[in-house]
């Protein structure tokens, strides 16, 4: 089942619409009128080839919030690693919605289904496709979207971009789309774990105000185990507590709390990445960046970086009892030059509040409200100096009219 579409005219399209809803666009009038003119594009050819990441592993994903399912292709896994389903749901299930009472309350079993590229319980060499079907789909909880858009969401910019947008659930700017990051991220991860020994963990090391103090988490030993023991995934036990206590203050209220993720990679090979525009640091921050509510990157010592002198901040080398040459420090977060270097790769992800909050703010329905406002306004004076039933009559079907539209933005603001 497609998600349902709001659509205007493609860039460099002439024919007008409206931003108003079919709701509104049924009311029609005989004697006053309410126009929006339509935008004026420049001729411009857009190529939308924005869900493919990667050049000999890649992943390309699809799919929308409450459309049929989310999905991917992975092409240029190598042959003959054994995968199956069940690989892939163990990471699929911790991050399924739904799980405890700070998550999305969205519930889906988020069940996989490998349709190719495996044969007989090994890859094939060929590309993967995967696929997961939505089976919570609500609809009917975004039909004011077709006549506002949600402060903060990319609702208005999907609209300015593409002329045509997902309504129910926003589209492909929907969290829901990193299934398809995580399917493929299970595939990785049981080839680097075979051909290099890399392992790769991430944790919450930031709730609003509650910091996880520098070196509390030892990351040569730290474990997923212990990640994942609290809702919160912090291997932390005291500051897992205190950062639940904060989420739960705001989430009674109807608000949401930023935060940031800490991710390391144990084992790294050295010599990842070239320069100048391949850099290690380049393409992670791309990676991670492109994940929805994303707002900053750090890598090593990152900004704090910027408070110590070159004396401070060197990483000294010295070759230890395999030796191996090595760093004594890892400030440079295990990447110099845009090479790995074989340390613990160490980055910092930033994440905004969730924007979708049940704490009312102005959005631009509220123009379409104040235009009716307008209307009435002037259909209230002409009233006054009405002559003749008839006329009174039209102006009262008119306001009744203007009424209808002018609750219908209200209920949607």
């Amino acid at each position: 089942m497609a998600s349902s579409i709001t659509s205007k005219p493609f860039l460099g399209a002439t024919k007008p619409s409206s931003y108003l809803s079919s709701d509104l666009q049924r009311l029609s009038f005989s004697s006053i009128h309410i126009s929006i003119r339509p935008r004026i594009h420049k001729k411009l050819q857009i190529q939308a080839a924005g869900s493919t990441f990667g050049n000999y592993f890649r992943v390309t994903t699809s799919g929308e919030s409450h459309g049929g399912g989310v999905g991917c292709i992975v092409d240029g896994c190598p042959p003959r690693i054994p995968l199956s389903e069940a690989d892939l749901q163990v990471d699929l299930d911790r991050r399924r919605p739904g799980q405890s009472r700070i998550t999305t309350p969205r519930k889906e079993t988020d069940t996989c289904r490998i349709y190719s590229g495996v044969s007989e319980g090994v890859t094939t060499g060929t590309p993967i496709h995967v696929f997961v079907p939505n089976t919570d789909q609500r609809g009917h909880d975004y039909k004011e979207m077709s006549i506002a858009y949600r402060p903060s969401h990319a609702d208005a910019t999907y609209d300015m971009k593409y002329g045509v947008r997902a309504v129910q659930g926003g589209g492909r700017s929907s969290a829901r789309e990193t299934i398809g990051r995580v399917a493929p991220g299970a595939i990785a991860k049981k080839i680097l774990k075979q051909f290099s020994g890399t392992e790769v963990l991430a944790y919450v090391s930031q709730v609003h105000q509650v910091v996880l103090p520098d070196g509390s988490v030892d990351h040569d030993t730290v474990t997923l185990d212990q990640i994942e023991s609290n809702i919160v995934r912090c291997p932390n036990p005291e500051y897992a507590e205190k950062m639940i206590a904060a989420i739960d203050a705001v989430r009674t209220r109807g608000d949401s709390i930023g935060g940031v993720v800490t991710c390391i990679v144990r084992n790294a090979p050295r010599g990842l990445g070239s320069p100048v525009f391949d850099k290690l640091e380049a393409e992670l921050a791309k990676a991670v960046m492109s994940l929805p509510a994303t707002k900053g990157f750090e890598l090593g010592s990152g900004f704090a970086g910027t408070f110590l002198t070159g004396s401070e901040h060197n990483d000294e080398f010295f070759t230890d009892e395999h030796g191996r040459i090595r760093t004594r420090t890892n400030r440079s977060g295990g990447i110099q030059g845009g090479i790995s270097n074989g340390e613990i790769i160490k980055m910092r992800v930033a994440f905004k509040p969730t924007a979708t909050i049940a704490v009312s703010l102005t959005s631009f329905c509220l123009f379409i409200c104040f235009l009716c406002c307008v209307v009435i306004m002037i259909c209230f004076i002409f009233l006054c100096i009405a002559v003749g039933t008839n006329l009174f009559i039209q102006i009262s079907e008119h306001l009744k009219k203007l009424k209808t539209i002018y609750i219908l933005c209200i209920k949607t603001c």
